[in-house]
């Protein structure tokens, strides 16, 4: 039987279980429902408008998260595989972070002096070790790490413009909400807020996997810098096609433009995340969220050729009016908890332990998968696998974007919280930390497959 054979999910069936699962879900959660509600000075309800993502019409509320549990108001207890969608792949407050943070606040004393730490220059030297990125600079983000390696690029190049792949994710940095329009040309991305400029006077866009849309697009040779994940996350896990990788770094070479990898959701690839376990070689390299255990931080390096560019150009003013920096960026707190995260939690063993788990659990849906004969499919990135609503796996954002389907999505999340697991609000991502035991993985895989079996019946 081909994929075009199989049945088709029954959607009255689906709606049927829809209504039971987000019915369940307010029966079970009545104190967040109520602190939601009660929410009157926050816009949407919520901290952050991106919030409202959780299924089941508003979010569960936090009481307090150790390791890979988090337990909510109501006192119910999941397995949390969302991780604060990368950010806490350490695992909620990791022992040695903490002890780090606390001793930086309690007893070295400062947070925001404006003034360096010894754990800054550790901290680049691993990051060097890993990434092997000579030179390092912090932010506070990787959304600001990449904004200001933006900068750089078109300071150094003189040139004007940006590529972003279509449905990348680099956080809120502006130049990068796009996809293809009708035409292979830049189109803004649907229900980008108020960008500055119309993306097509920024960006030049092309589709993950296809090397002439990206030659394309930097023969204009307006571009100053290709902006990438090395597998694109955020639409689903999309990975590279064998020698995609190498053929941007070639054409980039060619016609001029510096090439930046960003690897804050994709250096659940490994301790050194793709960019060590595939032998990439960016010219500016940007990484975030993950690397403080839950303390805010970003950071970018670049090689020496770029910094020699940065040093020589003659009117840069990087300390005052270039804007490359924050007032908190590099913050005495932030860079003890790097140094702790690195060091102590996020090691060579971690991603050992994250990654068997994650072929454990990839092995899981995919045996579910073939069990209900739904066409489906899951990828894994090292620590970190995701299925898609489509079958076989797509090579692109835009097809990774096609198979988008919001009540399959919401009934799937709801069905899992409801019996105590957690998976990314945005999709269907899911990531191990070094608390994650083979148990955690075997009960997604049992609720996973209890799922399907309802939506076949």
């Amino acid at each position: 039987m081909t994929v075009s054979d199989r049945p088709a999910i029954d959607r009255a069936t689906l709606e049927r279980l829809l209504a039971h699962e987000r019915a369940t879900h307010v029966e079970r959660t009545p104190r967040s429902r109520a602190a939601f509600e009660a929410a009157d000075h926050l816009f949407g309800g919520v901290p952050m408008t991106w919030m409202n993502k959780w299924a089941g019409g508003y979010p569960l509320y936090l009481a307090t998260a150790r390791g890979n549990r988090v337990v909510d108001i109501d006192g119910l207890e999941y397995v949390d595989f969302a991780l604060g969608d990368t950010g806490a792949m350490a695992g909620h407050s990791p022992s040695a972070t903490v002890a780090a943070v606390r001793e930086r606040i309690e007893v070295a004393g400062g947070i925001t002096t404006m003034m360096p730490s010894e754990d800054a220059e550790w901290v680049a030297a691993e990051l060097t070790r890993r990434f092997s990125m000579p030179l390092w600079s912090f932010s506070l983000t990787a959304t600001d790490a990449n904004r200001w390696a933006l900068r750089l690029a078109r300071m150094v190049t003189g040139r004007p413009k940006v590529m972003a792949f279509a449905y990348c994710y680099h956080g809120s940095v502006d130049e990068t909400f796009v996809v293809l329009d009708g035409d292979g040309g830049t189109a803004s991305r649907e229900g980008n807020v108020g960008p500055a400029l119309d993306v097509n006077s920024t960006t030049r866009v092309a589709e993950f996997n296809d090397l002439a849309s990206v030659e394309r697009g930097l023969a204009h040779g307006d571009v100053a810098v290709l902006i990438m994940e090395p597998a694109l996350t955020n639409i689903g896990i999309v990975l590279p096609e064998p020698g995609f990788m190498d053929g941007v770094r070639e054409l980039c070479t060619k016609y001029g433009t510096l090439l930046l990898i960003d690897e804050t959701h994709t250096i659940s690839a490994g301790p050194g995340g793709c960019t060590e376990a595939w032998g990439l070689e960016p010219d500016i390299f940007v990484i975030g969220k993950s690397i403080g255990g839950g303390i805010p931080c970003g950071a970018y390096g670049i090689t020496h050729e770029v910094a020699d560019r940065v040093r020589s150009h003659p009117t840069a003013d990087l300390i005052d009016v270039g804007g490359v920096g924050g007032t908190l960026a590099g913050n005495v707190l932030s860079t003890a908890a790097m140094r702790a995260t690195l060091e102590h939690v996020l090691t060579d063993a971690a991603f050992d332990h994250m990654i068997t788990l994650a072929t454990r659990y990839r092995e899981g849906v995919e045996s579910a998968l073939a069990r209900h004969d739904m066409p489906w499919s899951i990828e894994q990135l090292g620590a970190r696998a995701e299925y898609r609503f489509t079958s076989p796996a797509p090579v692109s954002g835009t097809a990774s974007a096609a198979a988008h389907d919001d009540e399959l999505e919401e009934y799937l999340h709801l069905h899992m919280s409801n019996r105590g697991v957690l998976m990314t609000p945005f999709h269907n991502m899911a990531l191990m930390c070094p608390a994650t035991t083979e148990a955690d993985v075997d009960l997604h895989t049992a609720l996973f497959d209890h799922a399907l079996a309802a939506i076949r019946s």
